[in-house]
């Protein structure tokens, strides 16, 4: 089953380049989505992707609608701390795209309220936290879609 990983505007090198080695790792295309919050060829981007960033399956889009233009077809899930319904809860199928927003805002507010009944969360159990690391959600989904398609 193959699964995207869809990060829009993604700030902070070292999580995109431990989520591209995720990908790698777990068989999902990568999709990135300008701006950036540093440069493609960052050493850090780099380095937290080691050796591998050769190896992943990337598509990097100019913009937004550069993105929803070139996918239009495809069949997206939206993770926001601002879901209502829980990541478990996700109907895990081959192709599905996972869409994460920036690292300091999280999805832009039209994206949540244009696409409310497919926005979900990672539930937190702390009134501490606002939110998790973006590099540990994205994993934590990727590997409960990998759980659903008993593939491991």
């Amino acid at each position: 089953m193959t699964q995207n990983i869809v990060l829009i505007e993604p700030e902070i090198p070292t999580n995109t380049g431990n989520i591209g080695r995720l990908s790698l790792a777990s068989g999902c295309n990568l999709h990135l989505v300008k701006p950036f919050g540093f440069e493609i060829d960052d050493k850090r981007l780099k380095r937290a992707g080691l050796d591998y960033w050769q190896h992943i399956s990337l598509f990097i889009y100019e913009s937004i609608d550069d993105f929803f233009k070139k996918n239009r077809e495809a069949e997206m899930v939206f993770l926001s701390s601002h879901g209502e319904k829980d990541y478990y809860d996700i109907d895990f199928k081959d192709n599905l795209f996972f869409v994460f927003g920036k690292e300091s805002v999280g999805l832009p507010k039209n994206i949540i309220q244009e696409n409310k009944d497919k926005v979900y969360k990672i539930p937190l159990l702390s009134p501490h936290i606002r939110s998790l690391n973006l590099a540990n959600a994205v994993s934590i989904v990727v590997y409960e879609g990998i759980r659903n398609s008993k593939l491991v």
